[in-house]
């Protein structure tokens, strides 16, 4: 079902979407399976002259070598950088010369190629796009511009907005040297370390025919477009390589503290929570309507209680990642240094009223609304449909992961979430917290929160150092 933005809104603002969340669903897709391994997933639909694709390459910045962290993200910034006969240059202009938009990304479990042209430059898209999988130029000049960019970027957050690395710093301090810990751009160490030829060897056992999944939606005919990727991709040599075997991590007990020191810092940025879950867990409607109220809208509990109320922050949410094992669920925010204690004490009693009062019935009607309001509109254009194709096959998921989904909101009850909230979310005696800020000002004050490990933010990484030794690291859910 393809619904229209105005549609989307008007039945916001009418609180329909209790019978409207039902209908939404994937469209008909065809799945195809080639000799290699390559898996085909094409959705014809002629509204609208474009064609979106999303390739996906299993692996991602979780199969990085240990001290080579960043190693999948600079091999997909280099698949934009010249591929097949075309320069780095002519590939660019290529790309512009039909107004397409083309582009490579990692994340912790994949390399990405996102593309969108008009439905008459297909074979063009197709052309493209097999060159920077199969025959990437990986040029020694563009690669070593490209790792000194990546360092650089990280050198101009930490002196500019370290609030960006935050992230990196609470998954390597939550998770240790578990892959999830590994930050998916890397370090200025683990960068340092990396060589063209590690680029090359990762492209070589990390990407073949055998592990890509190809999703492509809008203005084509399906027979001459599985053609045309058939003789594209039906040949690619498997990978060479074993992706990683990665087990749960299991939810760290008791409290403790990294306090990351950036002297003279006038604010301090935090991060508390714990591991969470992973993508299929069952109750996942249950815990997207708990979190929009926690901290996943402006209106959320953890908004009105340090921005609205107090006026400590500016911004607050909470974030949960879920990947093919339990992410991280963190309470995310920022204060004033003379405040963070009180910031701090705020964010944690906001976690504690979420699991001891739970959400009542207008809090989740609300909710409801509010997710539904934001999910069809995911779903219109060619390009969001094939990343939403993609992904499910590629986390080994089927359409009814989006297909019940308004059902399974609507079938939640108030009972059903506060059983999820005490299950997922951590009690105030079990949190990591992050805090990055001037470590002299408030060294002494957060000792309250559990034992403190300190790293200066001039290190030239996200682990602290002799983390492993002490027992943060490498646990898993056996």
């Amino acid at each position: 079902m393809r619904v229209s933005r105005t549609i989307v809104f008007l039945l916001a603002a009418l609180g329909c979407y209790s019978s409207f969340a039902a209908g939404v669903s994937l469209p008909d897709a065809e799945r195809v399976v080639l000799a290699n391994g390559t898996v085909l997933i094409l959705n014809e639909n002629h509204e609208v002259p474009l064609i979106g694709l999303e390739a996906v390459v299993p692996g991602g910045a979780s199969a990085d070598p240990a001290d080579k962290h960043g190693l999948a993200s600079l091999l997909a910034g280099l698949l934009e950088k010249g591929a097949g006969d075309r320069s780095s240059a002519e590939f660019a202009e290529a790309i512009a010369s039909v107004g397409g938009e083309l582009s490579a990304s990692a994340d912790l479990e994949a390399i990405s190629v996102s593309a969108e042209f008009m439905s008459k430059d297909a074979a063009l898209m197709v052309e493209l796009v097999r060159d920077m999988l199969r025959a990437p130029e990986l040029q020694r000049g563009e690669f070593l511009k490209l790792r000194e960019r990546s360092v650089n970027l990280i050198k101009a957050a930490k002196g500019g907005d370290p609030g960006e690395l935050m992230p990196a710093y609470a998954n390597a301090f939550l998770f240790g040297d578990h892959p999830y810990g590994n930050p998916v751009g890397g370090s200025e160490s683990s960068l340092a370390n990396i060589t063209l030829g590690d680029l090359l060897a990762f492209h070589s056992d990390m990407m073949g025919g055998d592990r890509l999944v190809i999703a492509v939606s809008g203005d084509f005919d399906t027979a001459s477009m599985q053609k045309a990727l058939t003789d594209a991709f039906g040949d690619w040599r498997a990978a060479t390589g074993s992706l990683p075997s990665i087990q749960a991590a299991a939810p760290l007990p008791g409290r403790r503290v990294l306090l990351i020191d950036k002297p003279g810092a006038t604010q301090t940025y935090f991060y508390i929570g714990n591991v969470g879950v992973d993508r299929n867990y069952t109750h996942r409607a249950e815990l997207d309507l708990a979190n929009t109220v926690f901290g996943g809208r402006f209106t959320s509990m953890l908004m009105t209680e340090l921005r609205t109320k107090s006026g400590l922050s500016y911004g607050a949410r909470s974030t949960l990642t879920r990947y093919a094992k339990p992410g991280a669920l963190f309470i995310v925010s920022f204060t004033e240094t003379s405040t963070t204690v009180a910031a701090l004490d705020v964010a944690v009693g906001v976690l504690g009223q979420l699991r001891d009062v739970g959400l009542d019935q207008a809090m989740i009607e609300s909710a409801r609304n509010y997710i539904m309001g934001q999910f069809p509109p995911r779903l219109e254009t060619a390009s969001q449909l094939a990343r939403m194709f993609a992904s499910i096959e590629a986390n080994g998921l089927d359409v009814s992961y989006i297909n019940d989904y308004g059902d399974s909101l609507n079938a939640a009850s108030r009972e059903s979430i506060a059983a999820v909230i005490n299950k997922v979310y951590p009690p105030a005696d079990s949190l990591v917290f992050v805090i990055l800020g001037d470590a002299d000002s408030i060294r002494d004050e957060i000792l309250q929160y559990g034992p403190v490990t300190e790293m200066s933010i001039s290190e030239e990484r996200f682990h602290p150092q002799g983390e492993r030794e002490s027992g943060l690291s490498g646990r898993a859910d056996q």
